[in-house]
Parts: structure tokens; sequence; C-alpha cells
């Protein structure tokens, strides 16, 4: 096989009526990786992990709060991508690869808000405080929630697809904001405990259930996205001949499985 010929093979599955399969193939590994990966990270963080010597059994919030922070951030920045693709190639699977993924990224934005207000009582002495970090981390959840209504709000899919692109576009601004938020500024939030450019302040132990986690986190990510986009995809192109085939195909396996249970 030429190297043009391995181009259109990947190539195809940008296409929604290769897509879909591919998607539900694939959707279940994930799931099972994300089960697996988050019991051994809750074992690692939360049996395995010491003690800290500073905030004591309270920390362990973080193997939960921090993955889910950073995959808030991330998934934010995956939609940012999907929505330039689309608007530069105008390909419908990457608008709804991008609207796919929002209501995933806003229950990590929550999560972290949330566990984060767990670890602020205890350690800050209050549940939220108008820091910049958590600032910036609740503008982020607006920008979910007004992705999520704004493309459901419109009608028509082009317009809905592109407002929504150009919110995806211009949110983005906020992601290094919160990152850099607390080198920016002086705020209550500590600085980062794992660095690209030093070395993690951290117990091995520690750090390994946290990146366990973050792993498990993507593989949840990935899970859920591939199975909410299915129907997303037979809904868009619901007028396409390969989708009647489709229902057609899985309608018949539900008559013949009800069919052998009786």
């Amino acid at each position: 096989m030429t190297t043009s010929e391995r181009s259109r093979s990947v190539l195809r599955f940008a296409s929604p009526q290769y897509f879909y399969p591919l998607a539900g193939k694939l959707a279940p590994w994930f799931a099972a990786l994300a089960v697996v990966l988050t019991l051994a990270g809750l074992w690692l963080g939360f049996f395995v992990a010491p003690t800290d010597a500073t905030q004591g059994e309270v920390y362990r919030v973080i193997f939960i709060h921090v993955p889910a922070a950073w995959m808030s951030m991330f998934i934010y920045l995956v939609m940012a991508f999907w929505s330039a693709v689309g608007l530069v190639m105008n390909t419908r699977l990457s608008f709804v690869m991008s609207q796919a993924l929002a209501p995933t990224g806003a229950i990590f934005c929550f999560l972290a808000l949330w566990t984060g207000a767990l670890w602020g009582k205890p350690t800050w002495g209050a549940y939220w405080v108008w820091d910049a970090r958590l600032t910036s981390q609740l503008l982020l959840l607006f920008l979910y929630f007004g992705f999520i209504a704004l493309t459901r709000a419109i009608e028509d899919p082009r317009r809905a697809d592109r407002a929504g692109a150009i919110i995806a576009l211009v949110g983005a601004v906020n992601v290094p904001i919160i990152y850099f938020s607390v080198n920016w500024w002086n705020t209550l939030h500590q600085g980062a405990s794992v660095s690209l450019t030093k070395a993690p302040s951290m117990a091995a132990t520690m750090l390994a259930g946290m990146l366990v986690m973050a792993i498990a986190a993507w593989m949840y990510t990935i899970a859920v996205v591939l199975w909410r986009v299915r129907p997303m995809i037979l809904e868009r192109e619901r007028h396409t001949e390969w989708v009647g085939t489709v229902l057609e195909k899985e309608l018949q396996a539900v008559a013949a499985n009800k069919g052998g249970r009786a």
C-alpha cells in the first residue's frame, strides 16, 4: 500500500459514515480501561500514598480534583481545535466532535470546582474565595454552559456550528489564564505540584496515583464522547441512505434478540 493510499484509508474515518461504526467498536475498550485505571488510581491515592505532612488526610481530594481540573482545561482546548478544523475545512464531523466534548468538559469543570471547595474549607478556612484561579475556572464553566446552550438554541445546524465554534475559539483564551494565574497574580491557590520544567514536589506514590487518575479521566472522556457522538451523527445524517441502512440493521438485530428470548 502506497503512502497516498494509506492517507486516504485514514482520512476516510473523517467521514461520519465510517466514523460511526468505528466509534461503536472503540468505546467499550476505552470504557473498560477507564474503570480499571480509576480503581487503580483510587487505590494508590487513598490507600497507598502516604499522609501529607502539612495537610493531613484532606489532601487526598487532589486525586480527583487535579485530574478533573486538568481535563476541564484540556477538553476545552480540544473543543477549540475541532472548531477551528471545522471552520477551516468545513468538516461536519469536526463540529459534532466539539459539541460531543462539551458536556463532559462541563462535568469535569464542575467537579474541579466542587472538590476544590471541599479542599479549600479545611485548608484555607473557606469554601470559596474570589481568587484568580477559582474565578477563571468558574468562567470556564460558564463558557461550557454558554457553548452548550447556544448550539442547542439555534435550529439551523450550520449556524449553530459556527456560533459554537466562535465561542470555543474565543473562550480558549481563558485556559492559559487559568493555568498561569498562580504565577501572574498573588493568589491563595497553591502553585503547580507537577511541572514539565522541574521535578514534582510530591512523593512518587502520590504522583503515580494522580497520573493514573488523569489517564483514567482521559479514557472515560474518549469512551463517553464516542458513545455520545454516535446518535449525534445519526441525527445529522438522518436523510442519507447509509443511516437508513444502519437503522434497518439495528432494528433487525433487536427483533432477532426478542425472537430468541421468546
